[in-house]
């Protein structure tokens, strides 16, 4: 019979905590900042506003609002790393939320929620790193990357290009997401540019061998986002998957990466929103990051 009042008080407290988590936390965006000693020496510093997973439908307007505020912040560039939208009237959202940002400088590649539609899926499998392949219909990701472009962004997905950035060359790589198995490395590899200020790699999903490559080819600074710093992390351990290669303790943030000898910056964004089967975060807010780059070398990784 004792039993009973511990089991009420535990069920009580899970109840509170998903609460929390559903209720609260998910809505609790923050703008998180960085310093990446990465660019050539004698160039001026410059900023990058690393957005991902925003998993916008129409009616997010909370969500939005704050987006729209990020272009008080006017960075040099502006870098979107994926699942953009969750259903195919949520372009004109998105447009909207990012239009300060659209004057500055920006690029993009998709993730693999911006191929299908969300569906109900267990739990169970995400937090055991087994999802399913997708099983929503298709949106029209490809339409909506138009879009973006249009307003002059630059669309990165299986590209790399060489620009400027006031007066700083900036050589940058992206792939389609490798979580689908759709990033096609043999159309973006080559040795990076040794002239340029900035070697920029970018993927939604931080798998290893994406990065291992772009590191490999002397690419300094890698940009991801997909993990939503695990979603749930845990006093101790931090978080509890990653949905991807990446290991745990990279499940977001600015950390060394390292591959066949060569180093780089990684920063794996926890990401702005969360699917809408899954609105859930627990000590892992929703966040945007301003990154500051200054001249430096790449990290020690030993």
């Amino acid at each position: 019979m004792r039993a009973a009042p511990v089991l009420g008080c535990t069920a009580a407290l899970g109840a509170a905590v998903l609460g929390y988590g559903v209720g609260i936390e998910r809505n609790m965006w923050t703008l998180r900042r960085a310093t990446v000693p990465v660019l050539t020496p004698g160039t001026a510093g410059m900023r990058i506003l690393h957005l991902s997973d925003l998993h916008m439908l129409p009616r997010q307007d909370a969500k939005q609002r704050w987006l729209r505020d990020l272009g008080r912040l006017v960075p040099d560039l502006v870098v979107l790393t994926g699942d953009v939208i969750s259903s195919d009237d949520a372009g004109p959202a998105v447009l909207d939320a990012l239009g300060p940002l659209l004057d500055r400088p920006g690029m993009f590649v998709p993730g693999n929620n911006d191929y299908f539609e969300p569906t109900l899926k267990n739990p169970v499998r995400y937090l055991t790193g087994r999802e399913k392949a997708p099983e929503g219909r298709p949106l029209d990701w490809d339409g909506f990357a138009k879009e973006l472009a249009g307003t002059g962004w630059l669309d990165l997905t299986q590209r790399r290009m060489t620009l400027d950035i006031d007066g700083r060359r900036v050589e940058v790589r992206g792939v389609d997401d490798p979580h689908l198995e759709r990033d096609r490395l043999d159309e973006v590899a080559g040795a990076a540019d040794t002239s340029a200020a900035l070697r920029l790699g970018l993927s939604h999903t931080p798998e290893p061998r994406v990065l291992d490559a772009f590191t490999t080819d002397g690419v300094d600074l890698l940009l991801a986002g997909h993990t939503h710093g695990g979603q749930v992390r845990l006093p101790g351990v931090g978080a509890v998957v990653t949905n991807c290669g990446i290991d745990r303790m990279r499940a977001s943030g600015l950390h060394p990466y390292g591959a066949r000898g060569h180093s780089a910056w990684l920063h794996v964004s926890a990401g702005v929103g969360t699917g809408p089967y899954s609105p859930l975060r627990l000590g892992c807010r929703p966040e945007a990051t301003l990154l500051t780059l200054t001249a430096g070398s790449g990290p020690d990784v030993g």
